[in-house]
């Protein structure tokens, strides 16, 4: 005998109606962390970079060193005539192979001779 109005389930069904809504903050907070990291990286590549400005050294080299693969694409190094180095790099997107913006970060070191 089947009882109308039964709530067999009925648990199931708001399990997979939330599921999307998990998924989009679970996905939102990854990609914040990647940013966040990628903002925390580009600031140790420039002062990796101006350290080996002022030594002498390729700047550009020294900002790879310390940046992971996937942000090593599109960097770009620039020097100043002060001797300020600035690196910037673009924010990966979680899902796909785009970018989502870029960051950037500014050092100096006294020239060093």
């Amino acid at each position: 005998m089947r009882i109308i109005g039964s709530q067999r389930g009925q648990a199931a069904v708001e399990l997979v109606a939330i599921l999307p809504i998990i998924v989009l903050v679970i996905g939102s907070v990854w990609q914040l962390a990647v940013a966040g990291q990628a903002m925390w990286l580009v600031g140790s590549a420039a002062r990796a970079a101006a350290r080996a400005h002022a030594v002498g050294l390729d700047p550009g080299a020294a900002a790879r060193s310390v940046l992971p693969a996937r942000l090593e694409q599109g960097m770009r190094v620039s020097v100043t005539k002060d001797g300020s180095v600035t690196v910037a790099v673009s924010i990966p997107a979680v899902i796909g192979p785009s970018r989502l913006g870029t960051v950037d970060s500014k050092a100096r070191f006294e020239p060093q001779v």
